[in-house]
């Protein structure tokens, strides 16, 4: 009987495993649109550092999703 209580464990996390990724990326998604928004409204000055700071982390984020995933 013990280890049909960790099986069923088990697959509760598998299936609540990508809703998790779904809100995650939901919440990265959101939190692009308003900072490139607000990078829209302070001009082309700012643009450049911005972008690559937004696109390093982006890449950061999917590198550590994929790494988890892995694990």
């Amino acid at each position: 009987m013990g280890a049909s209580r960790t099986l069923a464990a088990d697959v509760l996390m598998d299936m609540i495993m990508p809703f998790g990724q779904f809100v995650i990326g939901a919440l990265v998604l959101v939190t692009l649109v308003v900072s490139v928004r607000r990078l829209l409204e302070r001009g082309p000055s700012r643009m450049g550092g911005a972008m690559l700071l937004s696109g390093g982390a982006v890449i950061g984020f999917a590198i550590v999703g994929y790494l988890i995933q892995l694990l």
